[in-house]
């Protein structure tokens, strides 16, 4: 059975990422009607930043030879201030684990991620996570046009980041949606580009689409 694991990390409630996400569980639980759909606001419920009980908890798997949760249990074990830390990570990974899908709505915030969501990265990452044959789907919002070929396209360290990031934890199906140019239809400096935004944003609906009803044997590579 298809599980689905929905997090949304943008400051705003009624934010692009956020409608591109919304779409895309439309259609995602139209496709998957005995699917299991789980959601977690970033921001409404936010993940506590590391400490340093957390950096030791994972020093501590590496030098175990963990290998899954169960181990990390033996070792969290061993004092306190571990076992502390594990209580507040274990919850995260095991969401994680179970999904099959890992949906997340993104702004691009000072070109790259927000703390919500890099807290939460920070949190669930350890050495041992296993994330090889699930995919993933990054829904972002843009205030700008970052896209191949634009001026702006070194400064995104939105995507190149999240790309890195999955494939160094065995995930390499991983794909973008992006609504780019989101500020044009409130800065006037930027109103010139509001047709650019609206095409922008048709297309990212149009492609959350076929995402979200793609059959496992249609999952592209990334």
């Amino acid at each position: 059975m298809a599980h689905l694991l929905h997090l949304d990390a943008s400051a705003r409630s009624d934010s692009f990422s956020r409608e591109l996400g919304a779409a895309f569980v439309k259609h995602w639980k139209a496709a998957h009607p005995e699917g299991t759909y789980t959601y977690r606001d970033l921001v409404a419920e936010p993940v506590a930043p590391i400490d340093e009980a957390r950096v030791r908890l994972a020093t501590q798997s590496s030098l175990n030879g963990v290998r899954d949760i169960a181990a990390m249990d033996e070792v969290a074990a061993a004092a306190p201030e571990l076992a502390e830390a594990w209580a507040g990570t274990r919850p995260l990974i095991e969401q994680l684990l179970e999904a099959d899908v890992l949906l997340i709505g993104t702004p691009m915030y000072n070109f790259t991620v927000p703390g919500s969501l890099k807290t939460w990265m920070d949190r669930v990452t350890l050495p041992w996570l296993p994330l090889a044959g699930k995919s993933a789907v990054i829904l972002s919002a843009r205030g700008g046009a970052y896209g191949p070929g634009t001026p702006r396209e070194p400064f995104d360290f939105q995507e190149p980041f999240l790309r890195a990031y999955f494939s160094a934890l065995g995930l390499e199906d991983v794909q973008f949606v992006h609504t780019e140019l989101t500020h044009a239809p409130v800065m006037p400096f930027l109103a010139q580009f509001k047709d650019a935004h609206e095409a922008s944003r048709i297309a990212a609906l149009e492609a959350v689409e076929v995402l979200a009803t793609r059959a496992p044997a249609e999952t592209p590579t990334a």
